[in-house]
């Protein structure tokens, strides 16, 4: 599977979709070029299996999201940590089995929201009753769609989101989610490292500035900033906020406390993030280093100051990372069940996610 998925990586892109995908034309200098459909992906891949695919995502969407308003910041970060380890190929989603630990076994997925697993769960079972012989959507398109969806329920814009991805029977070593997924105590070498090794070069230091935007809207627990206000105020951090972070967080170690992403707007999918940065607000240091460092510091100060340019480039940047090693044609397959492979073994299914306690997320 690793060689059909370098094949599938390496294959020339085709069929440019500027103005398509991106919903408007960006101005000169806010995003860069815009992304092209990999080989295999298209958006009519369910034209005559389910019609109405996306519709079904977006209204099942509005409803959940609007009594949850946290579930549109986890499928965010699903999507995220789904295809920066093995590719789009929803092994995020696979359980564990005595063979075979799931991803989510790995340090960096512990805090992956249960709300937001049920969600593509729910959304799969209310696709296979309305398409056309029953599991014909891939989990991995239901992921891509669903973090489009959660963007747009929270004000972000759209763009359009080709299909046709096949998910992975196996999930990645967990050796391999631990060194694809960066900390929140990462610093800008560390990120892009992990960033061009993932994609293959496919994203660059804008794309890092333009995803990191994720972080408009979601919540970090004390102990990924810790190391910022403990023993001491981490000197790119605005004193002001320091202490309003204390009295959340007033030593080290508590876990069960969370902290806005973005104090200004929390669920808002906005520029603020970057407006924080610029004011020394950033709640990570993966978030602050984006600030001080000059490689990407004129992105953050640009994002800053335009809500239109970093919306361009987030929905440019989604494209290609939506596209990062996808499964077509006749790899991988359409798993019947999310959470495990075809066909779906009897034994050892552990941790089923639809079943586990709602928690709160980074």
């Amino acid at each position: 599977m690793a060689a059909r998925r370098g094949a599938s990586a390496s294959a020339a892109l085709a069929v440019a979709v500027v103005a398509a995908l991106l919903g408007a034309s960006a101005a000169a200098g806010e995003a860069s070029a815009p992304p092209l459909v990999a080989p295999g992906l298209s958006f009519d891949c369910y034209k005559q299996s389910c019609p109405n695919v996306e519709a079904i995502v977006r209204d099942f969407l509005k409803g959940a999201i609007s009594q949850d308003v946290g579930l549109a910041a986890g499928l965010l970060r699903l999507h995220f940590h789904d295809c920066f380890v093995q590719g789009c190929d929803a092994s995020i989603l696979l359980d564990s089995t005595p063979a075979m630990p799931s991803e989510r076994q790995a340090p960096p997925n512990w805090t992956l929201r249960p709300a937001a697993f049920k969600a593509i769960n729910d959304i799969r079972h209310r696709l296979d009753r309305e398409c056309r012989g029953g599991a014909v959507v891939s989990c991995a398109d239901v992921l891509a769609l669903a973090a489009r969806d959660s963007v747009v329920e929270r004000g972000g814009r759209s763009y359009m989101v080709p299909l046709g991805r096949r998910d992975s029977a196996n999930p990645a070593p967990l050796g391999q989610v631990n060194a694809d997924l960066p900390g929140p105590d990462s610093n800008v070498d560390t990120m892009l490292r992990v960033l061009g090794r993932v994609s293959g070069g496919a994203l660059d230091a804008t794309d890092l500035v333009a995803l990191s935007g994720g972080h408009t809207i979601g919540v970090g627990h004390c102990t990924s900033f810790e190391k910022r206000l403990f023993p001491g105020t981490d000197a790119t951090m605005d004193a002001g906020f320091a202490a309003q972070l204390r009295k959340t967080c007033p030593a080290t170690g508590i876990v069960d406390r969370t902290a806005a992403l973005d104090f200004v707007t929390p669920v808002d999918f906005d520029n603020k993030y970057y407006v924080n940065l610029v004011n020394r607000k950033g709640l990570l240091t993966s978030d602050q280093v984006l600030f001080t460092d000059g490689r990407t510091r004129p992105v953050v100060a640009r994002f800053a100051k335009s809500q239109r340019a970093f919306s361009n480039q987030f929905a440019a940047s989604m494209l290609k990372m939506g596209q990062l090693k996808v499964l077509t044609g006749s790899q991988g397959q359409v798993r019947r069940n999310c959470f495990a492979p075809n066909p779906a073994s009897s034994t050892g299914l552990l941790l089923s996610v639809a079943a586990e306690a709602e928690s709160l997320v980074f």
